[in-house]
């Protein structure tokens, strides 16, 4: 019963990171693994010296630092489902192929989306490694709570990918602009979610939006499991770790049901209109 899913999962997977991987050198794209973490980390960092004066120093510049780098899941993971369906409909015309396979396209979607979290988990690494060599993070190997970032981290994931199969259910009914689904949620998200500064520097009227969010709690959550509590900084003081991880799965498996029956409603959509093989020339 299982087989399915299973094949399904796994060969999107392989295929993700083969289109991902395939497309030059081996060597070049380990230099554009390498360079363009470190390109994005830069103009972060500049802003945040011209603006504070070099203070890097401060509990602040971690806080939004490492909410930064680990924001990078997010583009990589949702946005990259919902592009995967947009790109096999647009440019690569397989979609319709796919569906007549024996392949359950919901786990294929996942695996599309896994494959972007292994090429974006090497950003991430090294976005990290670079924050502790030069601008000495608060970090030390030694006193990482492993077992809360683990956890932490593949719920995260979960919830990406839930939310990643709600925005390709989206895409598959709105050709002409499905590319920029993905990536116009990604941005207003990232003003909500406590990436690069606290909730409660928002206007009062628009915390409730972040509080709503289970990005809000996992962004915290990886911070406090590498660095432990920054005074003042936390976007939770008052929560303890387990307080917030019971939010954050409460709040996955929440959205994990609706992203499930919203991409039913989708998908019959999408094939009741004919939108599967539709291609709009974008």
């Amino acid at each position: 019963m299982l087989e399915t899913p299973w094949r399904s999962f796994k060969t999107a997977t392989w295929l993700g990171w083969q289109i991902e991987s395939n497309w030059t050198q081996p060597l070049l794209f380990a230099l554009y693994s390498i360079v363009k973490p470190l390109a994005v980390a830069g103009i972060l960092v500049v802003l945040y010296g011209l603006v504070t004066g070099g203070n890097f120093s401060s509990p602040m510049f971690a806080y939004m630092y490492l909410g930064n780098a680990f924001y990078t899941y997010v583009g990589a993971v949702m946005t990259g489902m919902a592009y995967a369906a947009a790109e096999d409909r647009e440019r690569y015309q397989t979609l319709r192929s796919i569906y007549v396979a024996p392949v359950d396209i919901r786990f294929y979607l996942a695996g599309r989306g896994v494959a972007r979290f292994v090429t974006a988990s090497v950003t991430v690494a090294i976005t990290i490694a670079v924050g502790i060599i030069f601008f000495h993070l608060p970090i030390r190997f030694w006193a990482v709570r492993w077992p809360l970032f683990l956890i932490t981290l593949a719920t995260g994931v979960v919830m990406l990918a839930m939310m990643g199969l709600m925005l390709s259910g989206f895409a598959l009914l709105l050709p002409e602009t499905s590319w920029s689904v993905g990536e116009g949620v990604a941005g207003a998200l990232y003003l909500f979610s406590g990436a690069i500064f606290p909730i409660d520097v928002l206007p009062r009227v628009l915390r409730p939006i972040g509080f709503a969010m289970p990005i809000t709690y996992w962004l915290e959550l990886l911070r406090r499991s590498l660095m432990g509590s920054a005074p003042g900084i936390e976007t939770f003081p008052r929560l303890s770790d387990l307080d917030l991880l019971g939010i954050l799965v409460s709040l996955t498996l929440l959205l994990s049901a609706a992203a499930l029956f919203i991409f039913h409603s989708c998908d019959n959509m999408a094939r009741e209109r004919g939108l599967i093989d539709r291609t709009s020339g974008h």
